[in-house]
């Protein structure tokens, strides 16, 4: 499925290393997106501000302010969608990126028709969802439209867009186990399809939202071995 063609997408690179720089912005541009470059993480903020990229892909080894800082206060920003493209290749590392706002964590050295790949499903899960379909409902959970926002218990927690898509679809299933193989392919696509990690980072995300104590899901509960179910009030207790 292609990214829509009335729209030219603005993407940001931020990339300190000019051969990875020069790869990537040539490929971008050779698919038709509109390309900004930045070297460094304060520069990669202003252009966030001025150019309002609808995607930054953004390295983790920056001079002045390192990609994981730059990451969160993109986040706190907005809900841009941010691809990691970095050289740090372990668990921990791709977890604090997600855990910081990144929609997704992709290692160099790296095919660009790989990451092309990546950043069109990001822009169809962030821009190209079906504006007039009813919102689902579960329990004491609301979701805004338009603001990407949840509601629960009076509080109003703004979701960036990874968050959203699991939460509706969470939502769209209220009370129904759903497999952990069915929410990669509905979230990230078919291709992250055994990615468990990935899901678990961005559960525990959602726990800490929804649930009274996030280690103990009344909520959002693991179905050991199968995947988890999102109950409209309270159901048991299983330890994390």
């Amino acid at each position: 499925m292609a990214t829509r063609p009335d729209i030219m997408y603005r993407i940001l690179v931020v990339e300190d290393e000019p051969k990875y720089l020069r790869l990537m912005s040539t490929h971008l541009r050779l698919s038709g997106y509109r390309v900004f470059q930045s070297h460094n993480g304060w520069d990669a903020l202003h252009k966030v501000f001025t150019e309002e990229p609808h995607l930054v892909v953004l390295d983790l080894r920056l001079p002045e302010m390192d990609g994981f800082e730059v990451c969160k206060r993109i986040r706190k920003m907005g809900n841009v969608p941010i691809l990691v493209l970095t050289a740090l290749n372990t668990d921990e590392d791709m977890i604090r990126a997600l855990d910081l706002g990144a929609d997704d964590y992709v290692t160099k050295p790296f095919s660009p028709d790989a990451v092309l790949a990546r950043i069109r499903a990001l822009l169809r899960r962030s821009y190209e969802s079906v504006m007039d379909t009813p919102l689902p409902e579960c329990g004491r959970l609301r979701l805004d439209e338009e603001y990407h926002n949840l509601s629960v218990d009076g509080r109003t927690i703004h979701l960036t867009p990874t968050e959203w898509k699991l939460l509706k679809e969470f939502m769209m299933h209220c009370g129904k186990v759903l497999t952990h193989d069915h929410l990669l392919g509905a979230v990230w696509g078919p291709e992250y399809q055994g990615d468990h990690e990935y899901l678990r980072v961005y559960v525990r995300k959602l726990r800490s939202y929804i649930e009274p104590n996030p280690r103990l899901p009344v909520y959002l509960v693991t179905q050991a071995g199968i995947g988890y179910v999102l109950y409209p009030s309270p159901h048991g207790q299983i330890k994390e």
